[in-house]
């Protein structure tokens, strides 16, 4: 524990999007925002060759000592949410009795259900879920996604990421919760992307444009940007959007001359 260090940077609103996606890129385990007004907080935690990354990817960061007592506050920062029958909380909170549970270690991959882009996607998927219908997890982080719909009763489940530690998560995870999920090491950006009828994507707003030209599914649900952004596929039309925080998730279909 000597060794960590936490690492801040604290940007305007109107810079915001493009430093949570580098943030990403360089904690997929997770990292931390604390909103003021006109600016937010974004903190990592990291070792010695960490902060040297951090430190030299954003201006005017900051890198101190871990205080004692980090990770009963961390504990604190990760509270179950509830998304219509779903539970998505850490393993040491006690899931509804009447709820479908979905424990997600916070410790080991970005997404545990606390941030909104999560929580938006999970509303997507809760309200088209059908017994029997396949789901493709872009960039799946920690499996929450997934692993939620497979609980929801997607199926087969088949989650991509292309961070080796995040692949070990999602596997864990999915064990954890007792679902089957199909976990690969992959670029969805280049790599040949399976069928599936519904396709998540919870990721950066660059990614998400990226990926758009290589979508097939027939439902497609995306997330990780601003309310402000109105991403556009070809081939598709936007048939829902739920809002949280300033964040966004919109739910596509596929127009009926390309299906």
């Amino acid at each position: 524990m000597s060794e960590l260090r936490r690492v801040s940077v604290t940007v305007p609103h109107e810079r915001a999007e493009p430093a949570r996606a580098r943030m990403i890129e360089l904690f997929p385990h997770g990292f931390e925002e604390v909103e003021s007004t006109g600016s937010v907080e974004l903190v990592g935690y990291t070792d010695a060759a960490g902060e040297e990354r951090f430190l030299h990817e954003f201006s005017g960061a900051q890198a101190t000592d871990v205080e004692a007592g980090w990770e009963e506050r961390w504990r604190a920062f990760h509270r179950p949410v509830r998304i219509g029958p779903l539970w998505v909380g850490p393993p040491w909170e006690q899931p509804d009795e009447d709820a479908v549970p979905v424990v997600i270690d916070p410790g080991r991959a970005f997404g545990t259900g606390s941030h909104p882009t999560t929580r938006l996607c999970l509303e997507h998927l809760v309200e088209i879920a059908e017994p029997g219908r396949s789901l493709l997890d872009v960039g799946c982080g920690s499996g929450v996604l997934g692993i939620a719909a497979a609980a929801l009763g997607f199926q087969p489940v088949v989650a991509l990421d292309e961070d080796h530690a995040a692949i070990e998560a999602a596997r864990e995870n999915a064990l954890r919760n007792g679902v089957v999920l199909e976990v690969r090491l992959a670029n969805a950006l280049t790599a040949e992307l399976p069928e599936a009828d519904v396709t998540v994507a919870n990721i950066s707003l660059e990614a998400v444009l990226a990926l758009g030209p290589r979508l097939q599914s027939p439902l497609v649900v995306t997330a990780g940007y601003l309310v402000a952004e109105l991403p556009e596929f070809p081939g598709y039309k936007r048939v829902g959007r739920r809002e949280s925080d300033a964040w966004a998730a919109d739910l596509y279909e596929r127009s009926a001359a390309t299906s």
